[in-house]
């Protein structure tokens, strides 16, 4: 859903300045913007297994968690301090976007993006498979 916020200032009759605030909303559900077959295909997603994850000194919403990919093992900055204890974690299946561009996030560089849905109250759900499949496997 588009929010559009449409601000005014004016002055009552006590000479007070006032601050308005008007909010639309657009529709009611978000218009989204198609991508072709060739972007998406541009996106490379794999199939790993979280092999630890631990706190970050200093970070209240950040783990860093460590992935194995298949071919390789990455660090990621993984948002999910606030709803999972590390050993959640530890040994799940999840996707994971390896072909992003490396970002720095509280200390760690972050290789990737771990796919998660949202949950109740903001909990990410992190996507995962239900049969076993190699580390590394390709999802299409």
């Amino acid at each position: 859903m588009k929010l559009l916020c449409e601000i005014n200032s004016s002055t009552n009759k006590n000479t007070f300045n006032r601050l308005v605030i008007k909010l639309y909303f657009m529709g009611t559900s978000e218009q989204e913007e198609l991508i072709t077959y060739e972007q998406f295909s541009k996106i490379h997603l794999k199939i790993g297994k979280v092999i630890r994850a631990e706190k970050v000194p200093g970070m209240k919403k950040i783990f860093k968690v460590t992935v194995d990919i298949g071919e390789e093992q990455r660090d990621l900055a993984v948002g999910a301090a606030l709803y999972y204890n590390p050993e959640e974690l530890a040994g799940r299946a999840v996707v994971v976007c390896t072909n992003l561009e490396p970002k720095k996030i509280g200390g760690i560089i972050s290789n990737g993006m771990l796919l998660a849905a949202d949950g109740p109250e903001g909990r990410p759900v992190f996507l995962t498979i239900t049969e076993n499949v190699s580390n590394g496997s390709l999802v299409h």
